[in-house]
C-alpha cells in the first residue's frame, strides 16, 4: 500500500491552507498514495485568538473540504487537525479520518497537550485546548487486489508521540499504522522527532506516519521542525523529506513484511500484562 506525508507551512487563511493541501494531496494521489496524512494544524494556524476566531463545528469547513476532496481523488486523508468549537469555551485540537467514498470513519480530540517551558519553546496548550480523552482506530476500506488484512489506523497528534502508553493501547486495539500530524518544534525536533517516530515503531511493530508543519508558522505558534518522515515496523527511515519546505513524502507499506516481523519478534505476544499491575497508574484490569 503506497501512503503518502504532505508537508505545509500553515497560516491563518483556512481557504489559502485548503487551496495549498489541495495541490499537494492531488499530486499524492497521482503518485498512487491510497493514504495521505496532512499536518496537525493544517486547517488553520495562529495564536490563540485566531484559532478561536477560526473554531469550527466537527462537520464544519474542514471536514467538508477533506471529505470532497477524498471522495475526487478516491483515497484514504487524515485531515491534519483543526479547532473545534467545544461547549465550554474552548476548542479540541480534532483530527478526522475519511475514506475514499469522503465518509467520516474517525474523530480524534488531541489527548496530551503541549504545556512545556523549554527555552525557545515555550507553550500551553491547556489555557485554549480542551483535552480529548479516547484512543482511536480505525479500520481502512479493503483492497480487493491485496491478500492482506486491510490496515488499521491508530490516531494522533503531535506532542502525543512522547507517551508510549498510548501508541501501545492502539496497537494493541489492532493498530498497524500509526500516523502523527504534527507541528514538532524547531527547538526540541532536531534531537526527538525522529528518535521518538522510529521508537513508536519498533516497539509497536508498526509503520509510523510522521506529517510535519515547517518553517515560521503565524505569531502565536513556535516554528517548526518539518522533516516529515515514513518508519516501517523494523524502524528504517524509508523516506523523509529534509528539504525546510512544504512537498511530499511517499512510500509503500509492506503489510506481509510486518506481519513477518511481528512473528519473528513477536513484542506484542511476549507482554505480562499481570506484572504490571503493581505499577502506579496501570489499570489492574488490563
Amino acid at each position: 500500500m503506497r501512503v503518502a506525508a504532505i508537508q505545509t507551512t500553515a497560516g491563518s487563511d483556512r481557504n489559502a491552507n485548503f487551496a495549498a493541501g489541495d495541490l499537494l494531496v492531488a499530486e499524492a494521489a497521482d503518485q498512487g498514495a491510497a493514504l495521505v496524512v496532512l499536518p496537525e494544524w493544517s486547517s488553520v494556524a495562529g495564536s490563540r485568538r485566531v484559532l478561536h476566531a477560526a473554531a469550527e463545528d466537527l462537520e464544519g469547513p474542514t471536514l467538508t473540504w477533506a471529505s470532497a476532496t477524498a471522495d475526487r481523488l478516491g483515497i484514504h486523508l487524515v485531515a491534519g487537525s483543526f479547532p473545534e468549537r467545544c461547549e465550554d469555551g474552548r476548542i479540541a485540537n480534532t483530527s478526522c479520518l475519511v475514506g475514499p467514498d469522503g465518509s467520516l470513519l474517525a474523530v480524534y480530540r488531541k489527548i496530551h497537550l503541549f504545556d512545556v517551558s523549554v527555552p525557545g519553546a515555550e507553550f500551553r496548550e491547556s489555557d485554549t485546548i480542551a483535552p480529548g480523552d479516547s484512543a482511536v482506530v480505525a479500520v481502512m476500506a479493503a483492497s480487493d487486489a491485496s491478500p492482506t488484512p486491510p490496515p488499521v489506523i491508530g490516531l494522533s497528534l503531535c506532542y502525543d508521540v512522547r507517551f508510549p502508553e498510548l501508541y501501545r493501547v492502539l496497537t494493541l486495539a489492532g493498530a498497524t499504522v500509526l500516523v502523527v500530524p504534527a507541528a514538532f518544534t524547531a527547538v526540541t525536533g532536531p534531537a526527538h522527532w525522529e528518535l521518538l517516530l522510529r521508537a513508536r515503531a519498533v516497539e509497536n511493530a508498526c509503520f509510523v506516519i510522521g506529517a510535519g508543519q515547517v518553517g515560521q508558522l503565524p505569531h502565536g505558534m513556535p516554528a517548526c521542525h518539518g522533516h516529515s518522515m515514513i518508519v516501517d515496523p523494523w524502524g528504517v527511515v524509508v523516506a523523509e523529506r529534509a528539504e525546510p519546505s512544504p512537498g511530499i513524502v511517499m512510500a509503500d507499506l509492506d503489510l506481509a513484511d510486518q506481519a513477518r516481523i511481528r512473528r519473528e519478534l513477536p513484542v506484542l505476544a511476549n507482554r505480562r500484562p499481570e506484572a504490571y499491575r503493581g505499577l502506579h497508574g496501570i489499570d489492574k484490569s488490563e
